[in-house]
């Protein structure tokens, strides 16, 4: 078992991966001071070991609802929450990443 990863492949929240921020960044012209102080999900891809399903977040938000993230699955009953939501891949550095609608 891996540091912080569950059996069933899921990862409490942290900082948002690099290759994610870099996209929000460069690729979507996000303001990186925002950006680097949100926080995400992930889950592995089954098909993919270097593969991650990911879920940004602002902890602030989080906060001001009162409630906690543990893990991927619990923005599903809080859509609305999430602001971006896609995959990324680790070894290939490819990012697929769009906005949630509000």
């Amino acid at each position: 078992m891996f540091w912080g990863r569950k059996k069933n492949g899921l990862l409490p929240p942290k900082g948002i991966p690099d290759y994610v921020g870099r996209y929000l960044v460069v690729n979507l012209g996000k303001n990186p001071d925002w950006v680097w102080n949100l926080k995400a999900v992930m889950r592995s891809k089954t098909e993919d070991k270097d593969a991650f399903d990911v879920r940004v977040f602002d902890p602030a938000q989080v906060s001001e609802k009162g409630l906690k993230i543990r893990d991927y699955h619990s923005l599903d009953e809080h859509p609305d929450l999430i602001l971006y939501e896609g995959w990324f891949n680790k070894r290939t550095g490819e990012v697929k990443i769009e906005a949630k609608e509000k």
